[in-house]
């Protein structure tokens, strides 16, 4: 049986002040936005630069630092999964977003690093939070 592998590893600058909520259950849920630049010159000499977005969470323990510790504009490593969350608005439209589960965290800078290895379970993870 072969075993699959969703890792993602991201150096970036937050987009905005990170948003912390709670589930039904008082679990601690944050999000933030984070971009991520690249730069290369065409074949032309011409310097080009493209930016992605990335939208992140963090539960639990590290939902509560990074909501303590980040601000927009700072740069952070971030190691995580990918998921894809779906949800049906008021009007029945139904939605679906890709976002990076975060279950580390480093700021850049001063070196502080954040792991979200305090016994959480992957059940809690998938708990149902419309944001």
């Amino acid at each position: 049986m072969s075993r699959g592998l969703n890792k993602v590893l991201l150096i970036g600058r937050l987009g905005r002040d990170p948003e912390m909520r709670y589930t039904p259950s008082g679990r601690p849920v944050t999000s933030f936005s984070l971009a991520t630049s690249r730069t290369w010159n065409t074949s032309e000499g011409e310097r080009r630069t493209e930016t992605e977005w990335f939208n992140i969470v963090a539960w639990g323990n590290l939902a509560e630092i990074c909501k303590n510790f980040l601000t927009k504009g700072q740069q952070v490593y971030i190691e995580g999964r990918l998921q894809t969350r779906h949800w049906e608005d008021a009007e029945g439209n139904k939605h679906s977003a890709i976002e990076v589960v975060a279950n580390e965290m480093i700021i850049l800078g001063d070196r502080r690093e954040v792991s979200n290895e305090g016994g959480d379970t992957g059940a809690q993870e998938e708990e149902e939070f419309p944001f």
